[in-house]
């Protein structure tokens, strides 16, 4: 059975599938199988340090490219999540057991690769007492003693009903602080159940209140059935929340038991959210159909240093 959409560009109406059934992938989001010895050599390396990764994880579409340049997105806290979003890959159930020894493994991992930039992102454990916050701040301090040139950014969950957890990363000073609202609020009940997005919007504001040296940063998915206004309405709560940095990416179905995809938005409105979000004064904005949270993430944390320079310098 077929439900439409309308077209908001020209006013044309147009089919989309139900859930149960997968939409073909647009030109612009066809990505080639990764093949290169870099690649490879990244992954043996990840499996010989034990280390779960949220690229395998979540089949990020960017993972011959990031794995061909050695980029590789640690997922720490286990494979198995406590939540179960619509979107999402992961799996979840009943979580892994915590391994102590995962923050020395991923240093080694870290010095193997030579990274000047690491991300380090998590499953939802809502089952430990600080939703595994004391885990990512012996990852940040792991790291630091071993390869204390290497900048640091983290993608945490919400860590909700968790006291004093956001502190515990925060004090381990990671460069970046990344937290996803993922989509806009009206759709939170259907994608996203087990999270609040007004408490998601005060987790990235309270890291800014702690410590402004800190770059925030966030994301959402679009083709999940949000309206542009909504989406300018997220531009401006994250501005509010004085969030440096947003991702903009589209939306990807995993299986035919997720939420289905609604829309593939086309790579020139991409361009007009950028404007738009550039506008609104965020320092840096990523948006494209491939745009990922971790996606050429090094990079842009330099674009990011450099933009606050700019801004600090600027005359007011």
């Amino acid at each position: 059975m077929l439900i439409f959409e309308k077209n908001m560009k020209n006013s044309t109406v147009t089919p989309i599938k139900k859930q149960g059934q997968i939409k073909s992938k647009p030109e612009w989001l066809r990505v080639r199988a990764p093949t290169s010895p870099e690649y490879h050599a990244t992954r043996k390396l990840m499996r010989h340090h034990k280390l779960n990764t949220v690229c395998e994880e979540a089949a990020c579409p960017n993972i011959g490219e990031c794995w061909s340049k050695n980029h590789a997105t640690v997922m720490i806290l286990g494979s198995v999540c406590t939540r179960a979003c619509a979107f999402c890959n992961v799996k979840t159930g009943k979580p892994d057991l915590l391994n102590p020894h995962e923050p020395e493994e991923l240093a080694r991992a870290v010095g193997g690769l030579g990274l000047k930039h690491m991300v380090i992102t998590s499953v939802d454990r809502d089952d430990l007492s600080d939703g595994g916050a004391g885990h990512f701040a012996k990852c940040i301090q792991k790291v630091r003693a071993t390869s204390p040139d290497t900048t640091i950014e983290v993608l945490t969950p919400d860590f909700r009903n968790k006291v004093n957890a956001l502190e515990k990363v925060i004090d381990a000073k990671p460069d970046v602080y990344n937290h996803n609202l993922e989509t806009v609020p009206r759709l939170y009940t259907s994608v996203r159940p087990g999270a609040r997005y007004f408490h998601s919007l005060k987790l990235l504001n309270n890291v800014k209140q702690k410590d402004q040296s800190i770059f925030t940063k966030s994301g959402i998915m679009v083709g999940l059935g949000e309206e542009k206004s909504e989406i300018y309405q997220v531009m401006d709560d994250l501005r509010s929340a004085d969030v440096d940095f947003i991702t903009i990416g589209q939306y990807l179905q995993p299986t035919s038991r997720h939420h289905p995809i609604i829309r593939f938005m086309p790579p020139d409105e991409f361009n007009e959210l950028e404007r738009m979000a550039y506008a609104k004064g965020f320092l840096m904005v990523s948006a494209s159909p491939l745009t990922r949270s971790s996606h050429h993430a090094g990079e842009d944390f330099a674009k990011l240093k450099v933009a606050r320079a700019k801004r600090l310098n600027s005359p007011r």
